[in-house]
């Protein structure tokens, strides 16, 4: 078995968000100048949100506020999948990027989900 829960950073859910949020806010980067109070901004925003939520719940202390950021932390990544769809279909990024950084999404949703069903949030 894995090694015990000390922090929010030793989660794996937190772990791939923050490396989720990393490569989001590196993407927005290189977003044209002019969506910098767009997709740019809505982007970096999120790109924090996730592991802070995960973060913020975690340090609650009760399941009841825990399971809320946690499901808060999912929406984000819904809105990220959204804000990755525009910013291909404006072929500001290229296909492949934008299947590679939504494979990583993916894989943080499905990690995320699963510490989700584990506090019995559905």
């Amino acid at each position: 078995m894995g090694e015990p829960i000390r922090s929010y950073r030793d989660l794996v859910a937190w772990q791939k968000a923050f490396k989720l949020g990393l490569t989001l806010y590196r993407l927005a980067a290189g977003l044209p100048e002019a969506e910098k109070f767009g997709l740019i901004s809505q982007m970096r925003r999120g790109a924090v949100d996730v592991a802070s939520s995960i973060a913020r719940g975690y340090g609650c202390g009760n399941a009841h506020d825990y399971l809320w950021f946690l499901k808060a932390a999912r929406g984000e990544l819904y809105k990220f999948d959204t804000q990755l769809l525009f910013a291909s279909e404006l072929k500001y990024i290229t296909d492949e990027t934008c299947w590679a950084v939504k494979a990583e999404l993916e894989e943080a949703e499905r990690v995320l989900a699963g510490l989700i069903r584990s506090l019995g949030g559905g």
